[in-house]
């Protein structure tokens, strides 16, 4: 498995290749964003470790240039912060994992082996179904170059039909994600779905959301 660790500390980045080749990885280092960011173009990389503070460009940067370029490598960040907004920047931004420093390297394979396992899926930062348009990081949603304001509830019910465009989704699978229980009455999912209708779909005369009768609700993968 080929590896490419971008991490500017360079007695750092010399320890994980050894940990990581003792360990049956192939290594390349680069010591700063823009390197990093041209290997990961450019190479056949099964997993990326990426520091966040680089010299050149942040780590940050570098994966959310790389997913916008729709270059799925799994990512795995390593940060000094530890901070609960630094890593769900991180995560956010496309990357995989986060793991802070000091870290145990039993723990680091442990996890990039994860990773490999899980494959290079696409997993976009920001969700898109034809001019409809949700970024979670800044929880903003468009449709074309129009702004749509939702409530928290009505966000999170577009956002988990925008992760699986085109497949249907029950109302139990619905109140498990967006309400997190299967107590609530089945019917708030009907209603919600009709509050959402109203903003992304009527003034726009699309129809994204879709009624599967008998099975649940499709988001069309074209936006409608």
């Amino acid at each position: 498995m080929r590896v490419l660790v971008v991490e500017d500390e360079r007695r750092m980045a010399a320890a994980l290749r050894r940990g990581l080749q003792a360990e049956g990885f192939a290594v390349d280092l680069a010591h700063d964003g823009n390197e990093g960011l041209h290997l990961a173009r450019v190479g056949d990389y099964d997993v990326v470790v990426l520091d966040i503070m680089l010299p050149g460009m942040s780590g940050y940067n570098v994966c959310k240039q790389l997913r916008a370029e729709e270059n799925w490598v799994p990512i795995l960040m390593l940060s000094a912060k530890d901070g609960e907004y630094d890593m769900a920047d991180g995560l956010d931004l496309g990357a995989d994992d986060y793991l802070t420093k000091p870290f145990s390297y039993v723990v680091l394979v442990a996890r990039l082996r994860a990773l490999l396992r899980r494959g290079g899926g696409r997993r976009p930062a920001v969700l898109r179904a034809g001019d409809l348009s949700l970024d979670p990081a800044a929880r903003v949603v468009t449709r074309g170059e129009a702004p749509v304001e939702l409530t928290p509830r009505e966000f999170a019910l577009l956002e988990y039909l925008m992760r699986r465009p085109g497949e249907v989704v029950s109302k139990p699978e619905i109140l498990e994600h967006v309400w997190d229980t299967y107590d609530t009455d089945p019917n708030v999912v009907e209603v919600y779905v009709g509050y959402l209708r109203r903003k992304i779909d009527t003034p726009f005369g699309r129809a994204a959301v879709q009624t599967v009768r008998g099975a649940g609700y499709r988001l069309a993968s074209d936006g409608g």
